[in-house]
């Protein structure tokens, strides 16, 4: 049995920053990356944009080319899922039944898209968005399609819309709640965007749930609540993920939606952590509530930190979040979390598709959205670090720079 210092579960951001980062720090022992997949770390946030259109290949969006691991000693161990962990024996193992040994386990492992709990989502046409094998796929069938649903107006399903309308095809985007964005933006973001996506010729079909998908073999239809049907050739579902962590939970460690880790990733298990989108944290910035967060900015910066307590460097994870999105030339930028907000002020005119929206809590900034406006971005992170109190006023007067409103 193969057995190593650090054995890293997940071959997304997480994973290869930790291995990245063990290196760098001047790690010597023996580092190994498990994934379930055929290629090596690669980045995601592209798969709903740039790779899906077409307009970035594969090798463009490597975390690293292959030589680099290689070059530094680590191991990477394509198509190989890790069903079971034993914290006692210190091994996991593979679902071909292979074990692998470690001293420093983390789990990278991320989570697998969410299905429709309705009949017809094991169709054929009906695809989900989580990675390269997921996009190939779904590209394989475009040219025989015309007429595409897609399931949930968060930032994946919005992005893959942006994309497919621009080919022509007709696309409608069915969200269950009544704006898009609901669950990350406030509701001016929401209805800008919604205007934005009917200027470009998408259907929004907002507070409609889905009943079944329709066809016999391969999807033809998405059939709503209220009775009506949405033609379909593909459908694509956008509805959240599912934390991969079930080795965990059954090795024993502590969790509920994700693997719930402290300041410095460690999971309930001796010696073992975890990272990314599967990894619960208390976070500052929300008001010390414990969460997920699915974003690049997250898995790397807490695959940074595990690698510190790997190295006995503790410092604990206290990262400002960040996200993205690209639509159309729109490009959307945010710092901070915006839940719970109780007041926003707009900062410049949507009407101008260049402006700010600036979340606060009690008084403090704890959030911005900006829309075509970089100098707000990077100027804001400033107030939400601070948890800065501004005259809204002051905010809404694009005149001042926001870094002419830091405290001191």
């Amino acid at each position: 049995m193969q057995r190593f210092d650090v054995l890293i579960v997940g071959g997304g951001h997480g994973g290869a920053q930790c291995a990245i980062a063990l290196r760098q720090s001047g790690f010597e022992g023996s580092i190994a990356l498990v994934t379930d997949e055929a290629e090596y770390p690669y980045e995601r946030p592209p798969l709903s944009k740039d790779y899906l259109a077409g307009d970035k290949a594969f090798e463009r969006i490597l975390i690293r080319p292959p030589g680099f691991w290689a070059e530094r000693g680590v191991e990477i161990l394509t198509r190989r899922r890790i069903v079971a962990v034993d914290p006692a024996a210190r091994t996991v193992t593979d679902d071909a039944g292979a074990s692998l040994g470690y001293g420093k386990l983390v789990w990278a492992a991320g989570g697998r898209p969410r299905r429709l709990a309705c009949s017809g989502g094991d169709l054929a046409g009906v695809h989900a968005i989580r990675s390269r094998a997921d996009v190939d796929m779904l590209r394989s069938e475009l040219a025989e399609a015309s007429r595409i649903v897609v399931v949930g107006g968060g930032y994946i399903g919005l992005e893959a819309a942006a994309i497919l309308s621009k080919t022509g095809r007709r696309v409608t985007v069915v969200e269950a709640l009544d704006r898009v964005l609901a669950r990350v933006a406030g509701e001016p973001l929401s209805r800008f965007y919604e205007a934005e996506h009917r200027a470009h010729g998408v259907e929004l079909r907002l507070g409609a749930t889905v009943d079944c998908l329709a066809g016999e073999g391969r999807v033809r239809a998405v059939r709503l609540a209220d009775g009506s049907e949405l033609p379909a050739d593909i459908v694509i579902v956008g509805i959240g993920i599912v934390p991969a962590v079930e080795p965990l939970l059954a090795a024993g460690a502590s969790g509920a939606n994700g693997i719930d880790v402290d300041a410095y990733c460690r999971t309930s298990l001796v010696d073992v952590f975890a990272v990314g989108d599967c990894a619960a944290h208390e976070n500052v910035f929300a008001r010390d509530a414990r969460i997920r967060l699915e974003s690049v900015q997250n898995a790397s910066d807490q695959a940074t930190t595990a690698a510190r307590a790997i190295l006995g460097s503790d410092q604990p994870y206290s990262a400002v979040p960040w996200f993205w999105s690209n639509q159309y030339d729109l490009k959307l930028q945010t710092v901070g979390l915006s839940v719970g907000h109780d007041d926003v002020v707009t900062r410049g005119d949507p009407g101008g598709r260049n402006f700010s929206l600036v979340y606060l809590r009690e008084g403090r900034v704890i959030a911005l959205d900006c829309v075509n406006a970089v100098r707000d971005y990077v100027q804001g992170r400033g107030l939400v670090v601070a948890g800065a109190r501004i005259d809204p006023v002051l905010l809404a007067d694009v005149s001042t720079p926001l870094k002419a409103l830091l405290p001191g």
